[in-house]
């Protein structure tokens, strides 16, 4: 019994310290100060840390965040960008070390609100030599870096997301965690692909959500969403 219930009081505090969001970007190392207030901030902050279980669902997109924030991330074509994941407070448990799986990085033009195939991927770490992007996530203390992608100038919205796999064996257990940032660009002068839509693009059957992180061994994994389609 009591075996029983310190395991139980573990997997409660594993659960509790599972969910997290974006709060802050660095430009070129540079703090923006933090994202995540409304009004007045870059990032469309969703109504809690929660993941997104519906691959169908809007929420996909940008988590169940509200629309537009007031502000931009002022940034150049090339400019290396960090986002930062938290739990509840800075400083917390960034996830469950339970929740592995892939980090990606998505960017689309703001006028269309995020709306049909306009995500186009300009990051993604998924899984090698034994390290999942999550593992990678946790020890640089939820700092997650890419490249602004060479692009015409203009405002866009750029959708940083974590996809934790630990119930991804089964239809429906994979865990979503989209993050959406605001940024304006300048100094490129590039033409965006053809993207994906979220959602849309997503299917619960895909081998990179539908994937059983404890089998062994591994089957070689690839994240959704198709190959980065433009780097910075």
């Amino acid at each position: 019994m009591k075996f029983l219930t310190v395991a139980a009081f573990a997997t409660i505090a594993q659960l509790a310290s599972a969910h997290t969001t974006v709060g802050w970007v660095f430009v070129n190392g540079k703090e923006q100060g933090r994202g995540d207030v409304v009004p007045g901030g870059y990032i469309r902050k969703p109504n809690n840390n929660d993941p997104v279980k519906d691959v169908k669902s809007g929420d996909i997109t940008c988590n169940t965040s509200k629309g537009p924030n007031t502000k931009n991330v002022n940034v150049k074509a090339g400019d290396e960008v960090t986002v930062e994941w938290f739990h509840d407070n800075r400083g917390d448990d960034i996830i469950a070390d339970s929740h592995k799986g892939p980090v990606q990085v998505y960017i689309a033009p703001a006028q269309t609100n995020g709306k049909g195939n306009v995500w186009v991927k300009i990051a993604s770490d998924a899984y090698s030599n034994g390290v999942w992007a999550t593992d990678k996530l946790i020890k640089n203390k939820g700092k997650h870096s890419f490249k602004v992608p060479n692009v015409a100038g203009g405002d866009y919205i750029v959708r940083a997301e974590i996809i934790a796999l630990h119930e991804g064996n089964r239809v429906g257990g994979a865990q979503f965690y989209p993050s959406c940032i605001q940024f304006k660009v300048a100094g490129g002068s590039g033409k965006l692909p053809a993207g994906i839509a979220l959602p849309g693009a997503y299917s619960q059957n895909d081998p990179g959500i539908l994937y059983d992180v404890y089998q062994q061994p591994l089957k070689p994994y690839t994240a959704p969403g198709g190959p980065v389609l433009i780097k910075g």
